[in-house]
């Protein structure tokens, strides 16, 4: 192909699914709009590959963390940063783009302050209801704040009018679950119950689910569909615990098919990370929330309380997910769907199927009229060291 001139984008994000998967979704959406990408993680990333016929590069630099315990660890994180962003001044200085978005993590940091030290523009993407460590270091140096959450806390007065509300991201199979209308829940009918949690499953959830149903009558029993990831390492155990009460539950490690069964849930019962939380609201499904104890700052309880307060979930903390608490929850709303059907269609108000775009729109509306463009000949795509 004959060279174009393109400008430059460049997506910073730390490399776990959370902020990669809305950074890619940037991607493909200004491709699409004509611009050149490039993006930047960390090794972790190595867990992300772009796609064989992606149109553009993945660089990865130096970044470690500085909240692990010790002060060796914290100060080998402060080098690691420092180096990172050794590498990301001289990266920065090569593809020249017009503007860099942040989407929070560690790794995050390094190519953002090369960028401020550059005086290159600079959005940040916060995903949860609580504004990252990352994104809360870097925020003074933001033009834009795009948020996930119409209300979010953490953020500075002084910043709260460089805020503004995109949503975030989600796979588009996922998005797709929006056109399938909600199967309305039904006093005599059957409920489906999707259990997740996350990735990896949840052992909380190995645990209390198949205690929770044995408490409930033979009666109510007949009612539910389950359908629940576990850990690789539970999933024998819960069947079995599942199989000795005579309940025909579904149990495995991955579901790959997992927006089929969340058109077909009439509730969730999971975790409340950003990508989670993003995605029910989207699809228009109700879910019982068990924020995760251990994240960082305790953002997932944010999360929940935000989808709470919107109508659409009901928080459970993990010390009170017992199995009678459990089994109280589905029983009440077995006998009153009216409230299951209400929160569908209160998750799927709240949710921003069009989150992407609005994105797009925000990072094109805040490129420097001039400058910032690199000669650019659609190479094949490929993963560099910076």
């Amino acid at each position: 192909m004959s060279a174009v001139l393109k400008k430059t984008i460049v997506l910073a994000a730390g490399g776990t699914g959370g902020h990669l998967f809305p950074a890619q979704a940037l991607a493909h959406a200004l491709l699409a709009r004509g611009y050149a990408v490039a993006l930047v993680t960390d090794r972790r990333g190595k867990a992300f590959e772009a796609p064989a016929n992606a149109a553009f590069t993945v660089h990865r630099i130096r970044a470690e963390g500085i909240s692990k315990p010790g002060l060796a660890a914290k100060l080998g994180g402060a080098v690691s940063l420092g180096l990172g962003t050794l590498d990301a001044l001289a990266l920065l200085r090569r593809l020249k783009p017009a503007l860099v978005v942040g989407f929070g993590g560690y790794p995050s940091v390094p190519t953002v302050t090369a960028a401020g030290l550059l005086g290159i523009g600079i959005l940040l993407h916060e995903q949860n209801a609580l504004l990252g460590r990352a994104n809360r270091l870097l925020a003074g140096r933001a033009k834009r704040i795009a948020t996930s959450f119409a209300e979010i806390s953490g953020v500075k007065e002084s910043l709260r009018n460089r805020l503004s509300f995109t949503g975030n991201p989600v796979r588009p199979d996922v998005a797709a679950v929006r056109h399938s209308p909600y199967p309305p829940a039904e006093i005599d009918g059957k409920l489906t119950v999707l259990v997740t949690g996350g990735s990896q499953g949840a052992t909380v959830f190995s645990d209390v689910m198949p205690a929770a149903i044995a408490l409930l009558p033979e009666s109510v029993r007949r009612r539910l569909r389950i359908e629940q990831q576990a850990r690789p390492e539970d999933v024998a155990r819960v069947e079995a615990a599942y199989r000795q009460i005579g309940f025909p539950a579904e149990v495995a490690s991955f579901f790959s098919d997992m927006p089929a069964r969340l058109a077909r849930a009439h509730l969730a019962i999971c975790r409340s990370g950003a990508s989670t939380v993003a995605e029910l609201m989207v699809a228009g499904r109700p879910a019982v929330l068990v924020p995760y104890p251990h994240a960082m700052d305790d953002h997932q309880s944010a999360n929940a309380h935000a989808v709470e307060a919107a109508g659409g979930a009901w928080v459970m903390p993990q010390d009170a997910f017992c199995p009678k608490a459990v089994a109280d929850r589905l029983e009440m709303l077995l006998s009153m769907p009216q409230k299951l059907n209400a929160a569908a269609l209160k998750m799927r108000e709240a949710g921003t199927p069009d989150a992407v775009e609005r994105l797009a729109d925000l990072v094109v509306a805040e490129l420097p009229a001039n400058g910032g463009s690199v000669r650019h000949t659609s190479p094949e795509p490929q993963e560099k060291a910076a």
